[in-house]
């Protein structure tokens, strides 16, 4: 609860935030395509692919693109429904910024040696981020969390007010004064995804492109 949550975060822990800037568990249920009624356009998964090639081309994920083409291409259809483990709401110069959290388990090191905070340094999390395809789960939480926002944030602006993901290692995470010299936090996987990326794959995912 002590961890820094790092850069994404201003460093804050998840002690320093108030009960009124959690929102734990947010549940939803996007129709797909037009849901109950189909449009005549039928996206398919893989339409995801060139829009993370366009808007996510370099830093932190961008090679995630070749494995989402290696999916089947499924059609998008019906209702897409899920839990986001929480949703914090930060204050930057007054502006409030909200992020996705995600708490995983994954055991990063062997299991017949003792875990420490190098088993869950940036880039061994990021390796175990794109084998489980947990980009694309933070992904559909960002457009969910984007189509709430657009009828609950006042003024609401994808550039300013989508802050990002954190998927937090639980296992890794070492408390307060455990930070590598790059700024990164063990046990803390942070990304923030164009927000041009979000707002593209919810629009695909709706049917509307």
């Amino acid at each position: 609860l002590r961890t820094p949550l790092g850069v994404l975060a201003g460093g804050v822990s998840l002690a320093e935030l108030s009960s009124s800037d959690r929102l734990p568990e947010l549940d939803f249920e996007l129709p797909l395509a037009g849901g109950d009624e189909p449009l005549a356009i039928r996206p398919v998964l893989s339409g995801l692919v060139p829009l993370w090639r366009r808007h996510c081309s370099t830093g932190v994920l961008s090679g995630y693109a070749d494995e989402l083409a290696a999916l089947d291409p499924a059609p998008l259809r019906g209702y897409l429904t899920g839990s986001i483990d929480a949703v914090l709401r930060l204050r930057v110069d007054g502006t409030p910024t909200y992020l996705v959290v995600d708490y995983k388990t994954n055991r990063l090191g062997g299991y017949v040696e003792p875990l420490t905070a190098w088993h869950y340094r940036h880039e061994a999390m990021q390796t175990a981020m794109i084998e489980a395809h947990y980009p694309l789960q933070a992904l559909l939480y960002g457009v969910a969390l984007h189509r709430y926002l657009r009828w609950r944030q006042p003024g609401y602006d994808p550039d300013v007010h989508l802050g990002g993901s954190l998927y937090l290692f639980l296992r890794g995470m070492s408390g307060p004064g455990v930070v590598a010299a790059d700024g990164s936090v063990p046990g803390v996987f942070a990304w923030r995804p164009p927000s041009a990326l979000v707002v593209g794959a919810s629009d695909l995912l709706a049917g509307t492109t």
